[in-house]
Parts: structure tokens; C-alpha cells; sequence
């Protein structure tokens, strides 16, 4: 049997996004080298790690068998890549974090002056959905993930570093846009437009309703803040969204933030990685970095040390 790492690390990328267009992008490698190099995996085993139904691929179960033995090389290697980086410092080495959509809005600010800090580090930066977010946590696939609810159903250690609003919007022209003190029963005669089931803010959102026994109208489900801000600019209905979004439509006017009583609902966005999770220094000084300055920067101020709250799961 004869087989490379490279094999491996395009066959695990293949098994994780099961598409060989979505592994080419990760790898920076077209979708017929990508291909080729599960081909020649599959014939130095002597089995089909892969079959494909209609338009959708599987992993065949020796495919599965694979995939653990890939990804625990994998890890291996990364422990390995992480001890040599605390010997080099932090002259060098990549950082990998993923983020939720949400914190799109705000994470390049921070990475950028990361960056700066230290111009020998390669960032990898996956913006996704909560559903992939948990499933990278999951797979130990990233360093560090950045999101706004720790996952409740897995071992995990999450650090607060910045307060997340969640708040009401609608268009300026809105019956209730120049309201004070709005009863919160006054929402039940609105419609919600919202995000996807399992989406984070929809959590949010109906917690919070169900804690006060109240049942609001949804409308559309729409699959991005940006389309929500959209939609509620269009009057399809109101929205509730992170105020770290909408930051660009309060100063041109195109949204106003409804002075609802009980909001904004006060939540925290978190830096995650499972627990013992040997970090890499580069990973611990991105961490670091997060818990210390992400606020200050975020809000325009001098850096200084903040505290933090801390959550095991």
C-alpha cells in the first residue's frame, strides 16, 4: 500500500464537504486535481472511497473507515506543526477559524490588526452557517471558532469577548419606527421575518418569546442577514438581528431599531475550541488578542484589558 499525506488531506476534504468543487476551493487546487488525487488514493487501497447517486456523493464504508484514520494523521500532523510553532515563536505558522455569518461584520477589523501584529502568520478564515460551525467543532477541523451561542451538546471551552444586541428593526416608515416604550404584546399584530431553523439568532428569537408565552408571526424564511435587512427595507416585515449588522443602514436611514420593551435581548459572541485542545501559539495569541482588545476596537477606544466570562460545556 502506498499513499501520501496529500492524498489524505484532498480525500478528508472531499468526505467533509462531500463535493469535489467545494474541496478544490478549500485546497486552492482545480476540481480535476482534486479528482485525480482521490483516484490514485483509491487504487493504492484497492477500494471505492466514494460513490455518487444521481448528483449527490457518499462515502462508501470503507470511504468511512478512511476517514477516521485520515483525519486522526491529520490531527497528528497538526499537533506536530503546533509544537514546532511554540519552538519558531510566532514568526510564522496559520491560524484557522471559522465564524459565524453574523460576525462577518466586524471580524476583518480585528483580523486585519492581528495581522499587522504578526505578518508572519496565514490566516484561514471560513465564514459559515452554525450548522458547519459545530460540525467543525465537532471534526476538530479549526482552530478557533467565533460565534454567539456555545454549543450546549458538545465538550467545549468558550470565552466571552464582546456583548452581542439582538434587536428589532424596520423601515423608517414603519407605523411604530417613531414610537417610545412599545409593549412587548403590541409584536404579536407583526410579522417576523427569519433566519433558517437551527440558525442562531432564530434560537434567540424564539427563546424569548416562548419564555414569555407569547407566539409571534413569521413570514418568510430568509437565508441571510443581508436578505432579512433587505426584505424589512421592502416592508415583507420586521427583523431581528444583530446590531453589529445593521450598523451602515441606521446611517443611511434605510432601517430604524424599534424601542421594544425587554430589548434589545443581551447576548455575548464567543470564542470556542474544544476542550483540551492543545491551542497552537499562533491560535493562543489570536485568543488572547480576542478576550484583551476585540472590544476597544471594535468600539473605537484605546485597547485595555477586559474581563471575561467563561463557559464550559
Amino acid at each position: 500500500m502506498h499513499l501520501t499525506l496529500r492524498q489524505l488531506k484532498v480525500f478528508e476534504s472531499v468526505a467533509r464537504h462531500l463535493n469535489y468543487t467545494r474541496a478544490a476551493e478549500e485546497l486552492f487546487l482545480t476540481q480535476p486535481a482534486v479528482s485525480m488525487q482521490v483516484k490514485l488514493l483509491e487504487e493504492s487501497l484497492g477500494v471505492a472511497l466514494f460513490e455518487q447517486l444521481g448528483k449527490r456523493v457518499h462515502l462508501t464504508e470503507a470511504g468511512r473507515e478512511v476517514l477516521g484514520y485520515a483525519r486522526a494523521v491529520t490531527q497528528q500532523l497538526d499537533e506536530l506543526e503546533n509544537v514546532l510553532n511554540r519552538l519558531k515563536g510566532l514568526g510564522g505558522g496559520k491560524l484557522r477559524i471559522s465564524v459565524a455569518t453574523t460576525a462577518n461584520y466586524f471580524i476583518p477589523t480585528l483580523l486585519g490588526t492581528f495581522s499587522r501584529r504578526y505578518p508572519g502568520v496565514t490566516v484561514s478564515l471560513d465564514v459559515t452557517n452554525r450548522e458547519s460551525l459545530l460540525q467543525q467543532l465537532s471534526d476538530n477541523t479549526v482552530d478557533l471558532v467565533i460565534m454567539g451561542q456555545p454549543p450546549a451538546e458538545l465538550d467545549a471551552e468558550a470565552d466571552a469577548f464582546m456583548e452581542n444586541p439582538l434587536v428589532i428593526v424596520a423601515p423608517p416608515e414603519h407605523p411604530l419606527a417613531n414610537r417610545k416604550k412599545i409593549p412587548l404584546k403590541r409584536l404579536q399584530d407583526e410579522v417576523f421575518l427569519v433566519r433558517e431553523p437551527g440558525s442562531g439568532t432564530r434560537i434567540a428569537m424564539e427563546r424569548f418569546f416562548a419564555e414569555r408565552e407569547m407566539h409571534v408571526k413569521t413570514g418568510m424564511e430568509v437565508g441571510s442577514n443581508e436578505a432579512i435587512k433587505q426584505s424589512v427595507q421592502a416592508g415583507l416585515g420586521l427583523g431581528l438581528l444583530s446590531r453589529a449588522t445593521i450598523e451602515q443602514e441606521l446611517t443611511l436611514k434605510r432601517l430604524v431599531v424599534l424601542d421594544v420593551a425587554e430589548f434589545p435581548i443581551m447576548r455575548h459572541w464567543y470564542i470556542v475550541h474544544r476542550s483540551g485542545k492543545r491551542l497552537s501559539t499562533v491560535a493562543q495569541a489570536f485568543k488572547t488578542f480576542m478576550l484583551k482588545e476585540a472590544r476597544a476596537l471594535i468600539d473605537g477606544k484605546t485597547p485595555s484589558p477586559s474581563s471575561s466570562k467563561r463557559r464550559r460545556h
